[in-house]
């Protein structure tokens, strides 16, 4: 809750007004800021992890150049500008720039020679001299705003940061080491897939057999986590939904939410007006849209729009791979908060939803590090398509994923409604920036270091994929990503088993290797249906009748769990109007086998290629974030999330 909400509920700053501080005394003393104001800044604080200037500014109490200039007073410094800064000369600070960027502090030589530190979170500043050479360590210190230092930086270290971002992850554990020799790589697959061509040529019917007999196995294995983890999540309750410890609660954490976007002229408007409903006390909220540095129409659109204080821009440097988690990864370090999280470009979050997971971190273990929402779409009613990839997400958010994290299994993360402890996320580096399903690696990343992953009661709507095409190649990115994160934790399949142990690891085949089997053999499968029309199956004379039954049986089996799992699903997340769709479900897959065989191909001549998904086609479609009520919000001042 913020100034403003506190005066709408007629909280009187002057009441409870114990004596200014040293920022706050000096505004008041020179008649900037009312004493009231200044009063309810200080209520604020209390239950805030903020400093002072940062709720004074987020709050539009105060403009910055104000606050910066009593900030250099009290400091017997003087406040820079752009053109000033610029006019100073860096120093070689013998330090990590990251380093240099997350705690913004630039050291220059001062007009007078010698040695100073331009700060641009005075909060940060002992942070960052301890990080510092004993001589700059030392040096008067120089004030200015923390997006100025920052951008200041990432100019003069654009090489550095820039190679950062690509190779953040260590190289055992990411898939860049791909790209090399391609011509290699791709003459020894096409001989493979040429071996394999040629011996399904001179023996037809063995080879058919053992497709299908490791599509029989792989579906056996998918039907028994898929009901083991719907078992699990109906039996267990509700997704974990914890509001924090009994009792005073302690001050809520910064948090800094990453929004990457790229060619997202169409919906920026309509993510600025959902993200200002967030009820996240505005001090505390730190929004970085991310956006690429060829990107020029989406950077103008932004630049149109009169963002708040708490929602700032970085650009990130040209640079390959052009993909979401390299620029994640440069973003990093621009971030405040101690949580990171993470929204697309089309996502409505529900409004408390921040409040919600800053709370659930405080009362989680230390070691669940990574806590994920669900993701719900907003035009489910749009077209067929949509409202069969609503099923689909309802069943693997609110069934799937909860399950298999009460049977103790690491989980694949989504891309989005993801929130992270900070210090953990840099332990491991970040994103892997060539893995185009960063999200899912990232997750098996965090469990075979010792971490956990918890499901959290909130809501992220998004966009449904509703076109054939964009929805295939939605897919297909998201398969390739599957296969490249397999094949890089099983590089050393002992060293994975001793860091998951034997539940995880086993949990990590039978998901990975059944849905990658699942899509590349649907069409075997699909050859079942003829044994149940009385139709000649290929393999009537070599398989005995009963067990090509008994596979058609299976099949029929895996139908019915999977009709079961949707069913309960929709129940539990709005979509009833949805029910009569779920039978239609089996004419959905067939777009995924198409994306699969894609994102094999794309595996082998180009496995760092990211085919952007196009958001905005359902922007008619998309209501604003609902409250927990289950009302529509109304705005943000209908919303203020208490801080009890």
């Amino acid at each position: 809750m913020g100034i403003s909400e506190l005066r709408q509920l007629g909280a009187q700053g002057q009441e409870i007004f114990d004596g200014p501080g040293a920022l706050d005394g000096d505004l008041v003393r020179r008649g900037v800021l009312d004493a009231d104001s200044a009063a309810l800044a200080r209520m604020v604080q209390r239950h805030c992890a903020a400093p002072l200037d940062r709720i004074l500014v987020s709050e539009g109490v105060l403009d910055r150049e104000t606050v910066l200039a009593a900030q250099a007073r009290l400091n017997r410094s003087r406040s820079l500008s752009d053109a000033d800064l610029a006019d100073l000369a860096p120093l070689d600070a013998e330090c990590d720039p990251r380093i240099l960027i997350k705690h913004a502090v630039l050291p220059v030589r001062d007009r007078d020679g010698k040695p100073a530190l331009v700060c641009g979170a005075l909060s940060e500043l002992a942070a960052a001299r301890s990080r510092l050479p004993e001589e700059l360590a030392q040096a008067r210190v120089l004030v200015t705003d923390r997006e100025t230092v920052q951008v200041r930086l990432a100019a003069l270290y654009r090489e550095e940061l820039t190679e950062a971002a690509e190779a953040r992850v260590p190289e055992n554990e990411s898939c860049r080491s791909w790209g090399h020799m391609p011509r290699r790589r791709i003459a020894l697959i096409s001989a493979g897939l040429l071996g394999v061509a040629l011996f399904a040529v001179v023996f037809p019917t063995l080879c058919l057999s053992l497709m299908v007999g490791w599509a029989v196995l792989t579906l056996l294995v998918s039907s028994g986590l898929k009901l083991l983890s719907f078992l699990a999540r109906t039996a267990g309750g509700p997704v974990v939904s914890v509001t924090g410890p009994a009792g005073l609660k302690p001050p809520l954490p910064r948090v800094s939410m990453l929004v990457p976007l790229f060619r997202e002229t169409e919906i920026a408007h309509a993510l600025i007006a959902r993200l200002t409903q967030l009820t996240y006390p505005k001090c505390l909220l730190d929004v970085v849209l991310v956006l690429e540095e060829e990107d020029a129409l989406t950077r103008q659109t932004l630049a149109q729009i009169d963002l708040p204080p708490w929602i700032r821009v970085v650009v990130v440097p040209d640079g390959h791979p052009r993909t979401k988690p390299r620029a994640m990864n440069y973003a990093l370090d621009f971030c405040e908060g101690e949580i990171v999280g993470i929204f697309d470009a089309e996502d409505a979050p529900e409004a408390d939803q921040i409040t919600r997971v800053a709370r659930a971190f405080q009362a989680a273990p230390a070691d669940v590090v990574c806590l994920q929402g669900v993701l719900d779409y907003y035009n489910s009613r749009q077209n067929w398509l949509a409202r069969c990839f609503t099923i689909e997400y309802a069943a693997w958010f609110r069934m799937m994923l909860p399950g298999m994290a009460r049977l103790g299994l690491a989980i694949p993360l989504g891309g989005t409604t993801l929130y992270f402890r900070r210090n953990a996320l840099e332990e491991l580096g970040g994103w892997d920036a060539h893995n185009v399903t960063e999200d899912a690696d990232l997750g098996f990343r965090l469990a075979r270091h010792g971490y956990r992953t918890d499901m959290v009661a909130t809501a992220t709507f998004e966009e449904a994929n509703c076109r054939p095409w964009p929805w295939v190649k939605q897919r297909s990115r998201w398969l390739k990503g599957y296969m490249t994160t397999y094949l890089v934790h099983m590089r050393r399949p002992r060293l994975l088993y001793r860091q998951l142990g034997a539940r995880k690891f086993w949990g990590f085949q039978a998901h990975f290797v059944s849905a990658v089997s699942q899509v590349l053999l649907a069409p075997v499968l699909w050859s079942f249906w003829l044994v149940f029309f009385g139709l000649p199956h290929p393999l009537d004379a070599a398989v005995p009748p009963v067990v090509l039954m008994g596979c058609a049986g299976l099949f029929l089996a895996f139908e019915a769990i999977n009709m079961t799992v949707n069913v309960a699903a929709i129940f539990g997340s709005g979509h009833r109007h949805l029910i009569a769709w779920v039978a239609t479900m089996p004419l959905y897959w067939p777009l995924a086998c198409i994306a699969a065989y894609k994102a094999l191909y794309e595996l082998i001549v180009n496995p760092f290629f990211w085919d952007k998904t196009s958001h905005g086609l359902s922007l008619t479609h998309a209501p604003p974030p609902p409250r927990r009520d289950g009302r529509a919000a109304k705005g943000p001042s209908a919303h203020a999330a208490k801080l009890t």
